[in-house]
């Protein structure tokens, strides 16, 4: 799989929107950079809620951002989370929710980077990650 941009500044700036999250419950703080089409890098954190179920992820923050900015279209995420003031020892997968909201957005090639650190990541396709996922082509009878 051959990237056309800096894999390593969007694990970067991935880790840098990880240090913004709001996380007093779980301490599992989460950091994405979503790449558009455009190659504008829109940061996201988790941020979470006492009610759980208003908590919201930090891809979803990422994509939610950039939609607001007008972005529809989207080649790369990356993603790097861990316990607040720990290494990082294992990967940060997007979420049921998130992988659904990745679908809406982005076909089977979009890029899903889930990273420990700079030297220690892991590259995917949104297909490789969702197969058979649920998208509008379904709806549209297309």
């Amino acid at each position: 799989m051959e990237e056309t941009f800096d894999l390593k500044k969007l694990i970067l700036q991935a880790m840098g929107a990880r240090t913004k999250a709001y996380c007093p419950y779980s301490n599992y703080q989460v950091g994405a950079a979503l790449l558009s089409s455009q190659g504008r890098v829109y940061p996201g954190c988790n941020l979470e809620n006492a009610s759980y179920g208003a908590t919201v992820c930090a891809e979803r923050v990422a994509f939610f951002r950039a939609v607001q900015e007008g972005e529809r279209e989207f080649r790369a995420i990356a993603i790097v989370g861990g316990r607040k003031d720990q290494k990082i020892d294992s990967y940060a997968y997007p979420c049921g929710i998130c992988r659904q909201v990745m679908k809406e957005f982005c076909g089977d090639d979009f890029l899903i980077i889930v990273a420990k650190s700079l030297e220690d990541y892991k590259v995917m396709t949104l297909g490789e990650l969702l197969p058979h996922g649920f998208g509008g082509e379904q709806l549209s009878g297309a």
